[in-house]
């Protein structure tokens, strides 16, 4: 058994004491500065959440602003027109993507959210738009609507080619479904075209030639036919205004409708490389010395001949050559009444920029390329050869 001696206990009882109350002075201190540190002034916390929920709603009421004045068309600035197209490709993110670009509205997400609630995909339709920065949301939708259909619809791609003329195109277009011969004829004939070029007092659709322009288009399966046509004659406009066109159109003296004209003739007319050279011989023939060539202005081009005569089959005969037609350009000087076919841009920039040429004349060879003439003597040679194709 360990010694025990009375002494010790009471030494280390004496100790621990004395370290228990030193050690309570810090204890109790720390505790009240933790006190100290939880407790705020109330009042200083009822004006802190006053200013946090202030701070929130103007922060909301600032959004709410900015998102309120897009969707109202609120200062959008200066007011200006923009030319927006949707194709069959687009959806309401890349619609939205076009508007924003345009500078038409500022926040796409909120669009794409008003676009959804409203259902915008059963309204908006392919087509070129003009809409301006005066639209609110609702106009902006209204104003991309097709008559002819939504986005989700059925459509069909249409290719026309260059040269087609007027019942060509419609032909076409029927056989793709976009809507009926009857139809498209009906609307060529009597619907109202608001372009300075058409002539809405005419009920031939001969009105509507050299303006419908041959490209690629994607169309509604039963696409309203006016609509449609109106694509083709909206495409031939933003064509021929342009800067460069329209300088050029001032400095020929010509008409636009004479510059068509002539460059349908080139397009009915071109073996498919020579508008330029053919566009020098019609003008040649226009202009020139006549009466020392033998033209004396006419143009004697059998093209136009046959646009009068939309059934013919076969070779030109001497009977049809005595025609009694303005488009017989055998029997009259000059160009023919209208276009005789909706040119490409290629043929329209030959009227524009023909080549300089002392051509008169020109004729087919068995090699498919058209030969030039200066004389009459000459283009006769040719055509009694066996080089010549005609």
């Amino acid at each position: 058994m360990a010694d025990f001696r009375k002494g010790d206990t009471a030494s280390w009882d004496a100790a621990q004491v004395r370290r228990g109350q030193a050690d309570r002075p810090q204890q109790n201190q720390s505790a009240r500065r933790r006190k100290k540190r939880r407790r705020m002034n109330p009042l200083l916390a009822v004006i802190l959440y006053v200013l946090i929920v202030v701070a929130a709603s103007a922060t909301m009421a600032g959004v709410g602003w900015l998102l309120a004045s897009d969707l109202c068309a609120f200062n959008r600035g200066a007011k200006m027109e923009v030319t927006v197209e949707i194709s069959a490709d687009d959806t309401l993110d890349t619609v939205a993507d076009k508007l924003q670009e345009a500078e038409l509205i500022q926040y796409k997400w909120f669009f794409k959210l008003f676009a959804k609630f409203t259902k915008a995909e059963d309204k908006i339709g392919i087509g070129t738009y003009r809409l301006n920065n005066d639209m609110d949301y609702h106009a902006l939708i209204s104003g991309m609507r097709s008559s002819s259909g939504s986005m989700s619809a059925e459509t069909v791609d249409v290719t026309i080619p260059e040269g087609y003329t007027v019942a060509q195109i419609i032909r076409l277009l029927a056989e793709k479904g976009v809507n009926t011969e009857e139809k498209f004829l009906e609307a060529a004939r009597t619907a109202e075209f608001n372009y300075d070029f058409i002539d809405n007092d005419s009920e031939d659709i001969s009105r509507l030639e050299g303006y419908l322009f041959p490209d690629t288009y994607q169309f509604y399966v039963n696409h309203n036919p006016q609509s449609a046509l109106e694509r083709l004659i909206r495409n031939f406009e933003q064509k021929m205004m342009g800067e460069d066109v329209q300088e050029e159109l001032e400095t020929s003296g010509r008409s636009m409708k004479e510059i068509v004209t002539i460059a349908s003739l080139i397009e009915r007319e071109t073996d498919g490389t020579d508008q330029a050279m053919i566009a020098s011989v019609i003008y040649n023939r226009l202009n020139g010395p006549g009466d020392k060539r033998g033209t004396y202005g006419m143009l004697q081009i059998d093209a136009a001949l046959l646009y009068a005569l939309p059934d013919h089959e076969g070779a030109i005969t001497n009977a049809d050559l005595e025609t009694d037609s303005p488009y017989n350009l055998r029997k009259y000087a000059g160009l023919p009444p209208t276009p005789i076919a909706n040119p490409g841009m290629t043929s329209i920039n030959a009227a524009l920029y023909p080549t300089s040429s002392d051509y008169y004349y020109y004729a087919l060879g068995t090699d498919h390329k058209h030969h030039y003439f200066t004389d009459y003597n000459s283009f006769l040679n040719f055509v009694n050869s066996d080089q010549y194709g005609g």
